[in-house]
């Protein structure tokens, strides 16, 4: 008998996460590491949990998912998206308390092209009176 997932995807910045959620003890996998030696930074393992802990389910889910794109801080971002997402597949119940803590919504904020003419997105050269 084939194992049953839960698959959703999240997306931050210019990441997507393939997310893969079956009940289990708790193991995070990501890109085939475990998400303490993938995640270094203790601020990216608390998004990536955020989730969870607000609905009161961490422990209790195995995650396989496959990140790709951006920095690591984006791809934590957008696990959190996708861990919600599968989380609302597996009980539409929670949709309330995911959707009051903000983890449903795409974060759209990314960066801002750089424009021809200018040092930056935004930052014009440096006025010269001589």
């Amino acid at each position: 008998m084939a194992q049953q997932f839960i698959v959703a995807t999240g997306r931050r910045k210019t990441s997507v996460a393939r997310v893969r959620l079956r009940p289990g003890k708790g193991d995070i996998v990501v890109n085939g590491k475990k998400y303490e030696d993938y995640f270094v930074r203790p601020v990216l393992r608390l998004v990536v949990n955020q989730a969870l802990e607000a609905v009161g389910m961490e422990g209790k889910f195995d995650i396989i998912a496959n990140c790709d794109g951006g920095g690591h801080g984006g791809q934590a971002g957008a696990l959190r998206h996708g861990i919600s997402r599968a989380l609302i597949e597996f009980d539409p119940e929670l949709r309330g308390t995911l959707k009051k803590g903000g983890f449903l919504t795409r974060d759209a904020r990314s960066k801002e092209r750089k424009k021809y003419g200018l040092r930056g997105a935004r930052r014009g050269t440096q006025f010269s009176k001589r």
